[in-house]
């Protein structure tokens, strides 16, 4: 928090759409809402968006989905978020700007508005009546009624609501057909609760447009507060099934297309979940003749499995997205979309069945594998991803391995009756990565299978956080050198998510489909890397040998300067700082068995002699603790101090500067053990990156590297 608040206070001084984070938290339905109000519109909860700070303005149109209209419906005491829009006038006026950023903070509206001017407004729609509460997305929840007597929200009881009447809910909130319908699933409630009975017939509108009993009810059974689930309205139009096509959202009451590049492989997994059907196998770039208004799925939204909804705003554009799901295999509860206990289902069944390791073997493996578009199998065992419970599937799979879908298999005739517990087969396919065209599997051109066909990763979003958690899944060493090749012309390729890849996940679940020029080249050390450490240049260092399969700590003893300055040179960062054990946790075996004696002038830390006795032992705290000084300088100036910043990355290149702001400014004096920063050229110019070309990615990476460092 304290870094943000520094870098605003510098970026608000010039740029006033960046908002300025406040330690205060969001009161909902609290005296907040004098300061807020909807004006224009239908009733209180509609209109165009004002904030009162002074005096009231309408707030400028923004990046906003309805994740942050939920936040403003939530002050002004109104029910769920509905819709977004915006108003254009006749000319500018002066209006607030309002961040997504500092909306997602948790901030209220008047702590998150700077000064600007606008002729685009934005316009919310919440609805007035109904809400669904403490959900996991905007269509489900605890159902909340509101008369337009009333000033309070009441729950409603679970014997007052029927299917039908959950269907109007629904409809009115914009979202899907009703999935779930029960009591407490949202969390018990207190009084007030509603005191009629609803009588809808299902085609109206809302809820308190239809008919109610004439009796009242006084109390209600605990647990009995009526939790619902609406599906969300997501589809795929135009395929060869229900789980392949064009993926479309429902918004504003019309279905429209996602454009391209919004959705992670992992991402789109979620939405053949919620579609039920099976596993993601493919996802393709769509084109059309004309431009028309798609939904753009703002990355950085966080949401997770059904609250794809939530995350959408208008785009105008070309392209689009085509999926196809696997409609009768899939893995669960694995740690990425390559692994996970096997389902499978049939196209005469409406559920999903876990397959007993008995009647499932290694060519079975194989054909699933490639009929998910992963890799080879590398690990086939019951039990790996939890137990499961019946339905089993009843027969046993033959097949020859060269299927292309495990349904294609033939099976057995006899049917099983009974599985062993703990005998669900558990499956980890391999990751379709590679490097290609470098001088060992650990150099190259970034490439990962889709559908039988290697492509090229785009990376000029690319920064140095990603390259080694790219190197780390190939068990290559630490990140050496990145670079962008910029080929002639477009083709299709991957662009890789950076959001989904810090979240932990697997590269390959986090790849979008698209079309561009810039490829990315990386290239990893293949014997020696730094790990735990605080930054790209530092850590624990382990030695793997070209006949060994695992990487071995190296222990202090036989370790020195002249082997650090190796090291730190093969890594491509500057010269030895700290050489320490322990320095970077305790290690367990293995361990390096001889001691390195190097000259200090050798490229690579396994060219040097080693000793020929073998160690055996290490004291414990004794592996080594390496942290190497960054690849930075400062060139051309009056001393080391004063000059044009270059970063070594393969080669010295010069940073662009321009996003930079005196933090970065002063960051880098503090890496090159100079003073403070007296002057650089972005006093004058701050302004956002404009291009994606390699040198406005350089300066992305050398930003990252330090804010990295700042922080640790």
């Amino acid at each position: 928090m304290a870094f943000c608040a520094e870098l605003c206070s510098y970026l608000c001084i010039a740029v006033t759409y960046i908002c300025c984070f406040s330690d205060s938290g969001l009161q909902v339905g609290s005296a907040h809402k004098e300061s807020v109000r909807l004006v224009g519109g239908a009733s209180r909860c509609a209109g165009t968006l004002e904030v009162k700070k002074g005096n009231w303005r309408p707030v400028q149109y923004f990046d906003w989905t309805l994740k942050e209209a939920a936040v403003v419906c939530r002050e002004l005491d109104c029910g769920s978020a509905l819709s977004l829009g915006q108003k254009e006038e006749y000319r500018t006026r002066s209006a607030w700007a309002i961040t997504t950023e500092c909306m997602d903070s948790g901030s209220s509206l008047k702590n998150c508005v700077t000064s600007s001017s606008s002729y685009k407004l934005q316009v919310i729609t919440c609805s007035d009546s109904v809400r669904l509460v403490d959900g996991t997305s905007l269509c489900s929840g605890r159902l909340e009624v509101k008369s337009t007597q009333s000033t309070q929200w009441s729950s409603v009881c679970e014997e007052d609501f029927d299917q039908q009447d959950a269907e109007v809910v629904c409809r009115e909130l914009g979202c899907g057909a009703p999935s779930v319908l029960q009591g407490a699933l949202y969390g018990e409630v207190e009084a007030p609760m509603w005191t009629k009975e609803f009588q809808c017939g299902g085609n109206e509108s809302a809820l308190l447009d239809c008919r109610s009993s004439g009796s009242e009810r006084n109390t209600c059974s605990p647990g009995k507060a009526v939790g619902l689930t609406c599906s969300e309205p997501v589809r795929l139009v135009g395929g060869a099934s229900r789980c392949a096509g064009t993926l479309e959202v429902k918004h504003h009451g019309d279905w429209r297309a996602l454009f391209t590049g919004s959705l992670s492989l992992k991402k789109v997994d979620d939405v053949c979940r919620e579609l039920d059907c099976g596993f993601v196998v493919s996802l393709e770039k769509g084109t059309g003749s004309i431009e028309r208004t798609t939904l753009w799925l703002r990355p950085s939204c966080n949401y997770s499995g059904s609250t794809l909804r939530m995350c959408v705003n208008p785009y105008s554009g070309s392209s689009f997205l085509n999926i196809t799901c696997s409609d009768s295999v899939r893995l669960v509860d694995g740690t990425s979309l390559c692994s996970g206990r096997l389902e499978v289902k049939s196209t005469q069944s409406t559920q999903w069945s876990s397959v007993c390791e008995e009647d499932f073997d290694q060519q079975d493996a194989e054909v699933v594998c490639r009929e998910l578009g992963c890799g080879a199998p590398s690990v086939l065992q019951g039990a790996l991803f939890g137990e499961v419970e019946a339905p089993m599937w009843t027969k046993e799979f033959q097949c020859g391995g060269n299927e292309s879908a495990l349904l294609d298999c033939r099976s057995s005739g006899s049917e099983r009756n009974t599985c062993s517990p703990g005998k669900a087969v558990g499956l980890t396919c391999s990751e379709p990565v590679r490097l290609v065209g470098g001088a060992s599997r650990c150099a190259g051109t970034l490439e990962v299978k889709h559908h039988g066909d290697w492509r090229e990763i785009y990376g000029a979003d690319w920064t140095l956080k990603e390259a080694p958690l790219v190197c780390r899944e190939l068990d290559c060493g630490s990140a050496v050198s990145t670079n962008l090749r910029e080929e002639s012309l477009e083709r299709p390729v991957w662009w890789l998510s950076s959001h989904c890849l810090h979240s932990g996940s697997a590269l390959r679940d986090c790849l979008l489909s698209d079309s561009f020029t810039y490829i990315v080249e990386l290239n990893c050390s293949d014997s020696v890397r730094l790990v735990d450490g605080t930054s790209l240049c530092s850590g624990r260092l382990e030695v793997k040998s070209t006949q060994s399969t695992q990487w071995s700590s190296v222990c202090e003893e036989d370790f020195d300067q002249q082997d650090a300055e190796v090291v730190c040179r093969e890594l491509g960062c500057g010269a030895p700082s700290v050489l320490q054990g322990a320095l970077f946790g305790e290690v367990e075996a293995p361990m390096w068995t001889k001691e390195f004696q190097c000259g200090g002038n050798e490229s690579a830390l396994l060219d040097c002699r080693s000793s020929g006795s073998e160690r055996n032992t290490c004291s414990p705290g004794k592996a080594v603790g390496l942290t190497c000084s960054e690849p930075y300088r400062l060139v051309g100036g009056a001393s080391r101090c004063a000059g044009t910043l270059e970063v070594k990355l393969g080669v010295w290149r010069p940073v662009d500067y321009s996003s930079w702001t005196k933090k970065e400014a002063s960051l880098v004096c503090r890496a090159l053990d100079c003073g403070s920063a007296v002057y650089f050229p972005g006093d004058h110019l701050l302004r956002p990156l404009g291009g994606r070309g390699p040198e406005d990615t350089e300066s992305l990476r050398i930003m990252s590297l330090l804010r990295e460092e700042d922080t640790a």
